[in-house]
């Protein structure tokens, strides 16, 4: 019973801990909001169609690597090409020379368009994103080369997401000023998949809605995305310089973006977070699928907490202003956060047995010190509060309905951080014994841009 109730004590205490780094943001939000600083910009109707979008300031490059996403890059490219109609833009496809589904995907919807630039990875993949990235980096150049006129900015995507038509003017206007810009990423729901699928919702609402938005305020090194995000052509030049490879992004990193968006930052970079709705009062964002399914949403954050918890706090270290300390300890706190959610867990259920037998008789009740009692409900207040603002920020984006499954899906997301937490700690210590990344990725097979165009085609 002493164990049992030590262990409650040291859950409880660092449950507490986080509660009030997350509450510090909360508050943070809270006065930037009446302050006006947090209010998303609205934009003319006119942003929203692309016949009356104008041209874009310079050449900008867009960035899509591909391994096995025959399914959803046609989707992404002829919806990218139809949505974002200016002339500077190029889009430069990565594909792996043993994959040749993806690649005639993507020359198939480009149907001719001569802005799309294919490039063929000359190695079997799949290597790490990365490298698929510094593949691409390497075609700008020749192609900067043989023209004679450099980018202006070289934007990231992803092969499943669906761009907004406002999202690339956007970007452009922003890298005028700064060496990063950030559009926010809005997953979709799921009704096929209510709990895995659409868990990511929340979870990225609540980040682009409030915490990416304080950390700009806070001017704070801004990991990037990997998707929706824009770099100056020129501070990648300059970072790409000081690698001993001379290309811009770590090959034998997980979470490039991450790190891309922090070194830049550490060079004295300025990134923007873009939060702005349309008209219509839709938030201009990335849209995408998440991963559906249990053991697919597992690894895909095991890359995650992998690549910016153990590989950031490796290849990056401590750097920085004490705002840059501390949302770095908030990026990589993953790990301790999954054991302390493990034990929880563990104790929730010693706590039903325990509370079993004693109702039969069969065992001693549990004997809570009074200062565990107070931990406790504190602890009971601050998932409240919690599950209020995750309700709050939800249902601003997609409805009150997936505001309160936004509530229900916290154990199913906390079970998954669990999983997740425990691979990653298990693939970095692979690493340690040298073994080498690879690209883990998710696989995807639905793609937003189909679905507009089926209902498009029912409203004619």
């Amino acid at each position: 019973m002493l164990i049992e109730h030590e262990l409650f004590l040291f859950a409880g205490v660092f449950f507490l801990i986080g509660a009030a780094d997350e509450i510090l943001v909360d508050l943070t939000w809270l006065w930037l909001r009446l302050k006006g600083r947090a209010k998303a910009r609205i934009l003319p109707a006119s942003a929203a169609r692309s016949d009356q979008l104008s041209d874009l300031s310079g050449k900008a490059a867009v960035f899509i690597p591909a391994w096995q996403e025959a399914g959803v890059i046609g989707a992404t490219i002829s919806h990218m090409l139809k949505v974002w109609p200016q002339q500077s833009l190029r889009i430069y496809v990565g594909c792996y020379r043993n994959d040749a589904a993806t690649v005639e995907a993507a020359i198939r919807a480009a149907g001719g368009d001569g802005r799309l630039r294919l490039v063929i990875h000359d190695r079997d993949g799949p290597s790490t994103k990365a490298d698929c990235l510094n593949r691409l980096y390497r075609a700008l150049e020749d192609d900067e080369l043989r023209s004679g006129n450099a980018s202006h900015m070289v934007v990231l995507h992803d092969a499943e997401d669906m761009v907004d038509p406002a999202g690339i003017a956007l970007l452009d206007a922003a890298i005028g000023d700064a060496e990063l810009a950030q559009l926010p990423v809005l997953p979709l729901p799921q009704p096929a998949s209510p709990w895995i699928g659409s868990h990511y919702c929340e979870e990225f609402a609540e980040a682009h809605g409030k915490a990416m938005v304080v950390r700009d305020a806070l001017r704070a090194g801004m990991p990037l995305a990997g998707v929706g995000c824009a770099i100056g052509r020129s501070a990648l030049a300059q970072l790409a310089t000081s690698r001993a490879d001379g290309l811009p992004f770590a090959a034998d990193c997980l979470t490039e973006d991450y790190e891309l968006g922090l070194g830049i930052a550490a060079r004295g970079g300025r990134a923007r977070f873009l939060r702005c709705r349309h008209a219509s009062g839709e938030l201009v964002a990335t849209r995408a699928y998440f991963p559906a399914r249990l053991d697919i949403a597992v690894r895909q954050k095991t890359r995650w907490i992998h690549g910016i918890a153990f590989q950031g706090w490796d290849r990056l270290g401590w750097n920085g202003r004490p705002a840059d300390i501390w949302m770095q300890m908030r990026d990589r706190r993953g790990p301790f956060t999954a054991i302390v959610l493990a034990m929880a867990y563990f104790l929730l259920v010693l706590a039903t047995l325990g509370w079993g037998l004693n109702m039969m008789g069969a065992g001693p009740a549990l004997q809570l010190s009074p200062a565990l009692k107070i931990i406790l409900a504190l602890n009971f207040a601050s998932f409240v509060w919690r599950a209020t603002w995750r309700f709050g920020f939800t249902a601003r984006e997609y409805g009150w309905a997936e505001g309160v499954r936004s509530v229900l899906r916290i154990p199913v997301a906390n079970i998954i951080a669990i999983m997740a937490g425990r691979r990653a700690f298990a693939a970095y210590a692979r690493t340690l014994g040298g073994q080498l990344p690879v690209w883990d990725k998710t696989h995807h097979h639905a793609h937003p841009a189909m679905q507009l165009g089926v209902r498009e085609r029912h409203a004619l």
